[in-house]
């Protein structure tokens, strides 16, 4: 008895030790709801939050794949933060006794398959999509009909800020997709598009062009893969995994065709009618992340002839030997882009050739290959918020 309460002493201690140490400079998320102080997050990256729950018997904080105790008070306010969290946007919930629900302080984010909570942790180059005095782009709203899929479709597309200033100039078009488990609302949202292109525009670092971002989702059909192989965004994908355009992770060779039936048949004609788009493959581009990356392998990378540029963030790889094996690629395709998180270069075996590798190979075999690896981030926001600035300052040049 003497062992376990010197034990429980031990282990308070350390709790509140830990407490202690955490720097108490900590404020409102800039994802808040209007008038609401939590949650927070101070300068070491910790994040905290606050829950009203009288009558519950434990609430936790759930981020980044970690649950975290809160203490109540008196008042039935329950209050706790995480261990310190990569830079960047990340998707969170709360527990409250064995149901997960979303944080009611903070706005609410589409992912993990659902609306629930997010959260932006303070990062050193947050600059390239802060909102600042220079001409901004407009995010429109586009509603179609898809005869295959026979139901209206929803897509997000940006036009730059110069575009309804000079109605004569005609633009490319970058198809930029969300990663599984998200939607359409993922780049305009948690990826800060407009403002990425935005800031880019403004210094010169990129040309001028559209962005379609539309809905792309797809489930794995139940009973056809293993649990657990369906690409998720904001998560590390297993280790020993490396995402393709199909066949590869127990996905169906088939699996992008729907949406690549509505993307070339549908998409693309609609906003060629409905915009001043330059409309051949040279000015056309596709990219997206993770599973978005995957979906760009399937349809873009063996259709040339649509899409001169290519961009996989988190989605898998391209070798000089399956480039090769596309008719016509290597003779019109403009762009190869790829990029990781550096905690996922870290954390995965590749069966192949690494990321790096694949570009090096390709740069040597007359391919404009580049390779981007984000610093100290994994498979999350924050990995292709900064892929989305690189790809775009080297597109369409």
């Amino acid at each position: 008895m003497k062992k376990t309460l010197s034990l429980v002493a031990v282990l308070s201690f350390l709790c509140v030790a830990a407490f202690a140490q955490v720097k108490e400079d900590f404020v409102p998320s800039p994802n808040n709801q209007p008038g609401k102080q939590y949650p927070m997050v101070n300068s070491e990256r910790c994040v905290r939050v606050q829950v009203s729950a009288p009558d519950a018997k434990r609430v936790q904080l759930d981020i980044s794949a970690v649950k975290y105790d809160l203490v109540k008070n008196e008042d039935g306010l329950w209050t706790g933060e995480s261990a310190p969290q990569d830079e960047g946007f990340h998707y969170y919930q709360i527990w409250v006794d064995g149901a997960a629900v979303p944080d009611p302080g903070s706005l609410y984010y589409y992912g993990a398959s659902r609306w629930g909570s997010g959260i932006d942790v303070p990062a050193a180059d947050q600059d390239f999509y802060a909102l600042k005095n220079v001409p901004h782009g407009q995010m429109r709203e586009m509603y179609y009909y898809s005869k295959s899929g026979e139901g209206m479709r929803h897509c997000f597309v940006y036009t730059p800020a110069e575009y309804d200033l000079n109605p004569t100039k005609r633009y490319p078009v970058l198809y930029l997709q969300h990663g599984g488990g998200e939607n359409e609302y993922g780049w305009p949202q948690q990826g800060r598009t407009a403002l990425i292109m935005d800031n880019l525009i403004a210094e010169g670092k990129a040309v001028p062009f559209i962005i379609v971002m539309e809905n792309g989702s797809w489930t794995m059909p139940r009973n056809a893969a293993p649990q657990g192989q369906r690409p998720q965004a904001g998560q590390r994908p297993p280790q020993g995994q490396r995402p393709q355009g199909g066949g590869r992770m127990g996905l169906p060779s088939n699996w992008a065709d729907a949406f690549k039936n509505v993307l070339i048949n549908e998409t693309i004609p609609m906003i060629d009618a409905s915009f001043r788009t330059i409309a051949d493959a040279e000015h056309r581009a596709m990219a997206g992340l993770s599973m978005g990356g995957m979906q760009t392998k399937a349809i873009a990378f063996p259709n040339p002839d649509v899409f001169g540029s290519i961009g996989i963030f988190s989605g898998g790889q391209i070798s000089v030997e399956e480039a090769a094996a596309v008719p016509g690629f290597k003779e019109k395709n403009k762009l190869i882009f790829m990029s990781y998180g550096s905690r996922e270069i870290e954390s995965r075996q590749f069966p192949g050739n690494t990321p790096a590798q694949d570009t090096e190979a390709l740069c040597k075999a007359g391919y404009n290959a580049h390779m981007y690896v984000s610093p100290l981030t994994a498979h999350e926001w924050q990995s292709w918020r900064r892929a989305l600035y690189q790809f775009a300052q080297l597109l369409f040049k």
